[in-house]
């Protein structure tokens, strides 16, 4: 039966059973059709001995394992007559009016590279997309070899929290696979070149039958390459790569995240065949900062400060990362607070800037001497009708 013929018909709306149906119930469902519809039991019916044909014939083809696996895959790839995949009008065969390739139908034969007339219906794209998948190229010829492209590497490097910031230039050094400095990359001893494999003809694939279609696998005499190596390079052993240590500069850009990737292109592993090389990738982890912090492009810091200056108000002198700043702390600001120094945070390579977040916190002596507890007590007897928290006053007042 032709790949056409399979993809045409519903071998399992034949016998009445879902798709996913057991042997035993394809068998029990074959059997009560075939009493049903055997030309003995209707003779002279036509219509009868139709569905007799029918149903042995998918009959046929679902009680075999391997033509129903194969059954099964054509009908996942295409989809079935008129259930899903392509819609074919006709019932998939010739089209509908005018026939095959006219302005209503569709020729199976378009997909599959078997049009039967040269005009191919404008669907020869199509057919030639698909025609790798079943082995088939169009006109016979075959195609190069593609080359494959090298994969990514990816590694870790650690820097400084002010390398982070102000941006850095690094080496980095790597050993990972590179071309080969003696075939440069061929493979082939100096002096030889590489051949054509006959099996294949330089395609790096064959064509392997199997059932109702022909599929293509790596050709197993050149390993997909399409070329044979006779004598191979004696640093690679053939591959046209070899692990070499080499030394890169990486320059990590101002304000570069934690965890951040940076791409270096065609710095990952050479490809094959003439592709191009693959990425390397450098992930960057910053080791974390004695004093300051981060949050997006601004730096973060915390300044202790005690009772008498948050609540006097006072000048402190804060550090940046570059130098130094003053800033002022206006009189009666709460532990807690954020204060903001415009443009002293991180500029990025884009041209954004972030500022410096101070973040005011309240130090509580643990141990006072004689003299300043007086005074603690003094301040205590002078703003003993304030309360500091009314609303939760109110709240313990009003369940009272």
């Amino acid at each position: 039966m032709s790949a056409r013929e399979w993809i045409d018909k519903d071998f399992y709306r034949e016998l009445g059973v879902s798709s996913d149906a057991s042997a035993d119930e394809i068998k029990k469902a074959y059997r009560k059709l075939a009493r049903e519809n055997h030309p003995d039991a209707n003779p002279g019916d036509e219509e009868a001995e139709r569905r007799f044909k029918a149903v042995s014939e998918a009959y046929g083809v679902l009680s075999d394992p391997d033509k129903r696996k194969e059954y099964d895959e054509a009908r996942s790839l295409f989809g079935s007559g008129g259930a899903g995949g392509f819609n074919f009008p006709g019932g998939g065969r010739g089209g509908g009016p005018g026939g095959p390739g006219g302005a209503g139908g569709f020729d199976l034969g378009d997909i599959f590279g078997q049009g039967t007339t040269s005009g191919g219906a404008g669907f020869g794209g199509l057919g030639d997309m698909l025609g790798n998948l079943f082995g088939r190229r169009g006109g016979g010829a075959g195609t190069a070899t593609r080359g494959q492209r090298g994969a990514d590497v990816e590694t870790d490097v650690r820097i400084e929290f002010a390398e982070a910031v102000r941006g850095a230039t690094l080496p980095l050094r790597l050993s990972s696979p590179a071309t080969c400095g003696t075939c440069h990359g061929n493979g082939a001893r100096p002096g030889t070149s590489p051949r054509t494999c006959p099996t294949c003809s330089g395609v790096g694939l064959v064509n392997r039958s199997q059932g109702a279609f022909a599929f293509s696998e790596p050709c197993r005499d050149c390993r997909g390459r399409g070329t044979i190596i006779d004598q191979p390079c004696q640093e690679c052993g053939g591959e046209g790569v070899s692990d070499r240590t080499r030394t890169l500069t990486v320059r990590i850009p101002p304000g570069v995240d934690d965890n951040q990737r940076i791409r270096l292109a065609g710095q990952g592993e050479p490809g094959r065949g003439g592709a191009p090389a693959g990425d390397l990738y450098v992930r960057v982890h910053v080791r974390p900062h004695e004093v300051f912090g981060r949050s997006g492009n601004d730096l973060t810091i915390t300044v202790p400060m005690d009772f008498s200056e948050v609540a006097l108000g006072t000048t402190v002198t804060v550090p940046t990362l570059d130098s130094k700043v003053s800033l002022k702390v206006p009189a009666g600001t709460s532990s807690g607070r954020v204060l903001r120094v415009r443009g002293k945070g991180i500029t990025r390579r884009d041209g954004t800037q972030g500022d410096l977040l101070v973040t005011v916190q309240v130090v509580v002596p643990g141990k006072l001497d004689a003299k300043a507890r007086k005074a603690l007590e003094r301040y205590a007897e002078t703003v003993a009708d304030t309360d500091p928290r009314p609303e939760i006053t109110a709240l313990l007042r009003d369940r009272e």
